[in-house]
């Protein structure tokens, strides 16, 4: 009789623990469902992109110029109702950006364009490596969003800056006094050091 008493109490006391265990496993669950919604929620309002060309030589580009094209197309959309599908697009983007470097008109082939490129996808890829993190920091996906539009303001701006400059008419024998100076660079300084020991002339 003891020992059906003890495996009764036993029993009880099982059940009691699975369903605290539940519970807690329950409310645990919650929480993280609410935490993941804040941060969906975050991540939706701002996400949006300038995917739109800013002038008419970013315009003419992403015509001409099929990596920008797609890249601003890639921009354009906005994910729906996961974390996933944000995580998809940023993959995608990420994956755009990267194809940048291919394929840049001679024009736009310079220093100034490729460093912007570069950093664009830098921010591109940070922000892509934020967003499939197990614990995503939301804040920094939401600053980075606002980092790559200065980055796609900043190169358009700069397309823009070398094409003017290139209409702009130069000056009779500026042609060739530049290749003076670059022909003066490629030279190298052959004049002897000069010798500390020699006397002055005063």
């Amino acid at each position: 009789m003891k020992y059906k008493i003890a495996l009764v109490l036993f029993l009880v006391f099982i059940l009691n623990s699975c369903q605290d265990e539940n519970e807690k496993r329950l409310a645990e669950n919650k929480k993280e469902a609410k935490k993941k919604e804040i941060i969906f929620n975050n991540i939706n309002k701002e996400w949006s992109f300038i995917d739109e060309p800013i002038n008419e030589i970013s315009e003419k580009n992403a015509t001409d110029w099929k990596e920008w094209g797609e890249f601003l197309k890639e921009l354009g959309g906005k994910p729906r109702k996961t974390i996933g599908a944000f995580q998809k697009k940023s993959a995608a983007i990420a994956k755009k950006a990267m194809a940048l470097n291919n394929n840049i008109p001679a024009q736009f082939n310079q220093p100034q364009i490729r460093s912007r490129i570069s950093i664009l996808i830098t921010k591109v890829k940070m922000m892509d490596l934020f967003i499939h993190l197990q614990k995503i920091p939301d804040d920094k996906v939401t600053f980075l969003i606002g980092e790559i539009n200065k980055e796609l303001v900043s190169l358009q701006r700069q397309m823009d800056k070398i094409v003017e400059k290139s209409k702009i008419p130069q000056e009779e024998g500026e042609s060739d006094f530049l290749r003076m100076l670059d022909t003066a660079r490629a030279i190298p300084n052959s004049m002897p050091p000069i010798d500390q020991n020699l006397p002055k002339v005063e």
